[in-house]
């Protein structure tokens, strides 16, 4: 009897490899036949790095990933806000990464091959249902036109924010939660900005663009491969079509939104202009529910919490939860017990940052309240939104998502 995992990405992988780690057998079904290393750039904080450190792949993350040195918030104008150090240039005791999705998750299934062998993973395996049974779980998953079963004493549902478990424990709950924001994506060769490994925040609420590198730069050039995200929110309301959302699409679909952010250390309009591809994404989450466990099945990474991608909280805490599932598996073993162990240590927590990426509990609110406070004029800008206030903002995220510097140093890794 095994762990069954449905999904092979970053959290499946990971849930993978720390299940190895603790000696319990485990196998990943993954519903892509060929993976190849596709999306854009992520973040990864300092206590996630701490687990991907602690399962030694440190040198992989050096080879995939750039250490962010700042994170900073600006008006649509380019006027700062809020700067803060990151990673270990904030006191932390590991630094955080902004890499490719993809080549995250090809170092992170390249390390599971090599640990655990290619009888660990099947790919084209799409899990499609489960039964709790007196033995564990049974699973029906379908691989290409057949379908088949497993059973196991256990499933982890990492199949993303479109799961089929999640689906089953709540079969009224439809599609994914469209807020009205539209983000293009897209990376374009440029010279870098700032440190040369900023990350940085420009708008407001109904307009922004982010951006950093994810890649070392040139050591002829300076350029480095800038990541970007340019967001526009639209009615909700409005007919929108989405049955082909994660398209590549043509920049010219809002390139004129951003025609004027050019601020002189960094040129948006350029980067736009210059993009290798394009991808149209709608900014997405799904409602908090009340449980992500049903018998010996439970939920991990997105199938249990899509959140707005604010904070850089959602890769990073879906390696959390493997590594907390984890060392709940290794003290009580595999089954009901210790999903619900892990369960109740993450999803209020969880549900809480994914309200809070609604509304002003974000730490990226700072840049609305700017825009409301100055009402176009951003010279006002330190008499109308204190220091102290900006500063006492930040702080009440990291709280609340529990990445506060002295929460993170004083505690040794999640599996000892």
């Amino acid at each position: 009897m095994t762990v069954i995992i449905a999904g092979g990405g970053i959290a499946g992988l990971t849930m993978g490899l720390t299940l190895h780690e603790i000696g319990v057998p485990f196998h990943i079904l993954e519903s892509v036949t060929d993976p190849k290393p596709l999306g854009v750039g992520i973040n990864l904080q300092p206590p996630c790095v701490r687990e991907l450190f602690a399962l030694g792949l440190e040198d992989m993350l050096d080879q995939v990933g750039v250490k962010t040195r700042d994170y900073g918030f600006y008006t649509k104008t380019g006027v700062e806000i809020w700067t803060e150090p990151r990673g270990r240039h904030a006191g932390y005791n590991w630094p955080q990464y902004s890499v490719h999705r993809g080549e995250l998750q090809m170092g992170l299934l390249k390390a599971l091959l090599d640990r655990c062998g290619a009888d660990s993973i099947t790919f084209g395996c799409r899990v499609t249902q489960y039964t709790n049974t007196d033995q564990g779980v049974a699973v029906i998953y379908q691989e290409g036109e057949t379908i088949k079963s497993m059973s196991g004493q256990m499933l982890v549902a990492a199949d993303g924010v479109h799961s089929a478990i999640r689906a089953q424990m709540y079969p009224d709950e439809g599609a994914p939660v469209w807020g009205g924001a539209i983000m293009w994506r897209g990376t374009t060769t440029a010279p870098a900005f700032l440190s040369g490994t900023s990350m940085i925040l420009a708008g407001h609420d109904t307009q922004r663009f982010v951006t950093y590198p994810i890649s070392a730069p040139d050591p002829e050039t300076g350029a480095t491969l800038i990541n970007w995200i340019a967001e526009a929110k639209v009615n909700p309301h409005d007919h929108i079509e989405k049955s082909d959302w994660n398209r590549k699409v043509d920049a010219s679909r809002f390139a004129s939104d951003f025609a004027a952010w050019d601020f002189g250390w960094i040129d948006i309009p350029a980067l736009i202009a210059n993009a290798n591809e394009v991808f149209e994404y709608p900014m997405v989450d799904r409602e908090p529910v009340e449980s992500w466990t049903d018998g010996a099945v439970t939920l991990i990474g997105d199938a249990a919490h899509a959140t707005y991608p604010v904070g850089s909280s959602g890769a990073s805490q879906a390696i959390i939860d493997a590594r907390l599932l984890g060392a709940a598996i290794k003290a009580q073993g595999t089954g009901h017990a210790a999903a619900k162990t892990y369960e109740d240590q993450v999803r209020p927590m969880a549900n809480a940052v994914t309200l809070a990426n609604r509304g002003n509990g974000g730490p990226d609110a700072i840049m609305q309240m700017a825009e409301d406070r100055c009402a176009g004029d951003f010279a006002r800008l330190d008499d109308v939104l204190p220091m102290q206030e900006r500063r006492d903002h930040a702080e009440s995220f990291k709280k609340l998502a529990r990445i506060r510097v002295e929460d993170t140093n004083t505690q040794a890794p999640i599996i000892a």
